[in-house]
């Protein structure tokens, strides 16, 4: 097998986690769940549940030597190796990526048609992003045919001359960029309202942040962020070192994804908060408030927002070829496809299916693809990103924390546990860990057929 170097391997699992959650998603939530009440909940979390789950789905892939369906039939005791179905949540992979490209194209298209071009007020801005968004069937699709160009073409390398060396470029050009960026705007004068709005800790703030709603919130941060559930720690893993001590491994990308974060969140409210911007949700505050804030600044804005999003770029291509490698592995090993073969039929599908995805965002179609007032677009990321990754994490933390024997987990595991080490990641991986991850997949089923606002109402009028 062509196994990652160590420091490759890291790189690569931490590639996959930095993207658009730990960019946007991240920053807003912190800002508006309790600032540092939430961050403080965030990194325990982090630190226990989410690194219990790596190292899980990191044993899986490291000790069974296969794709994600192959690596778990290779570890299930039973006669029957019925677990390898589990191993399939890897087409959660692809079908996120049908959507996350097209998001990613928009990144791409602001890149080259807008930073040196940016809107001076919020309409214009607002109307740049709206005409893109309704519109723009063209530039949306070939910024589709762009993103998934290049990440076949950088799979189909395989993983040393492909993934392994795009990490190793891209990953620590992102940090560098980004810590450029937030010494920058620590001259500012809001950068300490921005500190203040991401990390202060107030004692009210807290008990918000200690809330059930919050408290899935953030758990489900901590799933999106380390890319659990869909097949990508496993089958990275499976092109690791035996002896890879994935205790330290797991613990490099929690913290360094909690770095890239912060600085993130830092940078982008302080120009915000120097502009008196919008501190909009999502796509709103990475597409249509911050062109605006970047503009005040002048040519210097044109070379800052240049900059921001050729490190967003550089965050999503190492999330992009992390969703289509679990499934190019599987159709490799499983039927003996090369890796061009396998590679480019399935990037192909997800171009076929990414198309259709734009047509349910553009006007006309979009009238005709709606689904109870949802594109396309917006059910298939629901769905994929809460339903598929918490089916995927829960089965692989109910496989390690019940199937497998007790005592080949310490076996695997002696190298970077010590016996206290140990029983604590097991009662995590056996009760807790699946638990949690049961409360999230409920939360997020209430909230698809109730609606965000009737779930917090129950939850509040359940004094949670």
């Amino acid at each position: 097998m062509n196994n990652f170097s160590k420091i490759g391997f890291i790189l690569a699992a931490l590639g996959s986690s930095i993207g658009l959650g730990h960019i946007w998603r991240f920053p807003y939530i912190a800002g508006t769940n309790g600032g540092g009440a939430f961050v403080l909940l965030y990194l325990f979390l982090a630190l226990t549940i989410g690194i219990a789950m790596l190292v899980g789905e990191m044993l899986i892939g490291n000790k069974g030597k296969a794709n994600a369906f192959k690596s778990y039939e290779n570890l299930d005791p039973s006669p029957s190796k019925k677990w390898r179905y589990a191993g399939l949540t890897l087409i959660g992979g692809p079908i996120i990526l049908s959507f996350y490209a097209i998001v990613l194209g928009w990144v791409f298209y602001y890149l080259f048609m807008v930073s040196f071009n940016l809107p001076s007020d919020m309409e214009s801005s607002g109307a740049v992003f709206g005409e893109l968004y309704e519109n723009g069937f063209v530039p949306q699709t070939l910024g589709l045919l762009f993103v998934m160009g290049l990440t076949g073409w950088i799979i189909s390398r395989g993983v040393k001359r492909g993934i392994e060396l795009l990490n190793l470029i891209l990953t620590p050009l992102l940090f560098i960029i980004f810590f450029g960026l937030l010494i920058y705007a620590m001259s500012m004068d809001s950068f300490g309202r921005a500190v203040e709005f991401m990390l202060s800790f107030d004692m009210q703030e807290a008990k918000k942040a200690l809330s059930l709603d919050v408290f899935v919130d953030s758990l489900g941060q901590v799933f999106f962020s380390l890319s659990l559930g869909v097949g990508i720690i496993i089958t990275y893993a499976a092109n690791s070192d035996s002896n890879q001590n994935l205790l330290k491994s797991s613990l490099w990308i929690v913290l360094s994804g909690i770095a890239i974060a912060i600085m993130a969140g830092l940078m982008i409210f302080t120009f915000v908060f120097e502009y008196e911007g919008v501190v909009n949700k999502g796509a709103g505050l990475i597409f249509v408030t911050l062109p605006v804030m970047f503009s005040h600044l002048g040519i210097l804005g044109n070379i800052i927002a240049f900059l921001f999003l050729i490190a967003f770029s550089f965050a999503g291509i190492t999330s992009t070829i992390s969703l289509l490698e679990p499934a190019v592995m599987y159709m490799s090993e499983t039927y003996g496809w090369s890796r061009a073969k396998a590679t480019w039929s399935i990037t192909l599908a997800i171009i076929a299916l990414g198309m259709v995805i734009v047509c349910s965002i553009c006007t006309p179609a979009a009238d005709y693809l709606a689904v109870g007032g949802k594109s396309l677009m917006d059910i298939i990321e629901f769905l994929s990103a809460n339903f598929i990754m918490s089916i995927g994490g829960l089965l692989a933390v109910i496989f390690i924390g019940w199937v497998v024997p007790k005592e080949k987990l310490q076996v695997y595991t002696s190298h970077f546990f010590g016996n206290l080490g140990f029983n604590v990641w097991y009662y995590l991986m056996r009760y807790i860990t699946p638990l949690i991850t049961i409360i999230i997949l409920l939360a997020k089923i209430a909230e698809f057929f109730m609606g965000e606002d009737a779930v917090k109402s129950i939850i509040e009028s359940m004094g949670l």
